[in-house]
């Protein structure tokens, strides 16, 4: 249930309302917006009479929400969120590049592919250390190597570093992470969830290979529930009959998440494409949606890759790419990074 209040209500009737509230056993979070400041009730409403509540002088209107997530939901939070990332910020309208190799697998690669990355636009540094693999036989990532070698790389171009967890054993060995990563096998994984919502880094949580938005969105929420709200929302692909490309990218997912969540919304077009050719048009296509962000894979030789080379641009290739990029952005009114 949402209780919207009057402009100019008296603080002490808020306050009041508040205690009212809370004593009939449901949680209360006062959200002050731009235009619009409410209270967002989270748990068992049914006993609410929402007539006295109509009654009381601070209140203008009362939605309920049928939605099962809440602090996720726009109901509850109309204006956009704006997560600090470092030296810039994601969510304010600006258009974030994440592009860095599919696995960190040395030094030289990690940061000349870095450099280049950031000398054609890039506003941030994307890199697996822990690689999820369907084959146990296949590269698996170096680990804490890994993070270190991102760190380094960071160093070296200034750029936040955004790499994947998967077990919950290794958090601390991201203290020095920018944005920590939630892979799609992962999404449904609540107690990593749960553990991510008690610290305090950004989260970038990727929709399941057969997940619904909604399913996405009630993943948000378990790391939301555990006090972190900086949670951005990543549409990689979800798996369909198509059998032409790795995954099908759900375009519509992008203004439709932004429709019902006020989370930062990104595409990555890498993984739900799994062909270099078609990253490209998907990366414009997501820009034209409203992404907040794009995640690309950039390999500074693809063709020697330990994983996912044919998803990889070079360095070349994503700077042709970034010049479109850049052209598409400002057609819209809308900047690189800050």
């Amino acid at each position: 249930m949402i209780i919207i209040l009057k402009n100019g209500a008296k603080a002490e009737s808020v306050r009041d309302l508040e205690e009212n509230l809370k004593a009939q056993g449901v949680s209360v979070n006062h959200i002050e917006g731009v235009n619009q400041n409410i209270i967002g009730l989270v748990g068992d409403t049914s006993a609410i009479d929402v007539e006295n509540l109509l009654a009381q002088d601070c209140v203008e209107n009362i939605r309920r929400v049928q939605e099962p997530y809440k602090k996720a939901n726009r109901k509850f939070h109309p204006d956009d969120t704006v997560i600090p990332v470092r030296n810039t910020v994601i969510g304010n309208g600006s258009l974030q590049i994440i592009a860095g190799p599919c696995s960190v697998e040395s030094e030289e690669q990690i940061i000349t592919t870095a450099i280049a990355c950031k000398e054609a636009g890039a506003t941030m540094l994307r890199g697996g250390a822990f690689k999820p693999r369907t084959s146990p036989y296949s590269f698996q990532g170096l680990g804490a190597e890994g993070i270190r070698l991102l760190i380094k790389a960071r160093a070296e171009t200034g750029l936040p570093i955004v790499t994947e967890i998967m077990d919950s054993a290794d958090i601390d060995l991201f203290a020095d992470v920018d944005v920590i990563q939630v892979g799609a096998r992962n999404m449904q994984n609540f107690r990593l969830l749960k553990m991510l919502g008690q610290c305090d880094k950004p989260i970038l949580l990727k929709r399941g290979l057969s997940s619904t938005m909604e399913e996405l969105l009630m993943s948000a929420e378990y790391i939301m529930a555990e006090g972190n709200m900086n949670v951005i929302l990543c549409e990689r692909g979800i798996r369909t009959f198509e059998t032409m490309t790795r995954n099908t990218l759900d375009i519509s997912a992008v203004p439709l998440l932004k429709q019902k969540s006020h989370l930062p919304v990104c595409v990555d077009p890498s993984h739900a494409t799994g062909l270099f050719s078609l990253i490209e048009p998907m990366s414009l296509a997501a820009v034209a949606a409203g992404t907040d962000a794009l995640e690309i894979e950039v390999h500074n030789d693809p063709k020697s890759a330990l994983s996912d080379g044919g998803q990889q641009l070079t360095p070349v290739k994503f700077a042709e790419m970034m010049e479109k990029v850049k052209g598409l952005a400002a057609y819209m009114g809308r900047t690189i990074g800050k």
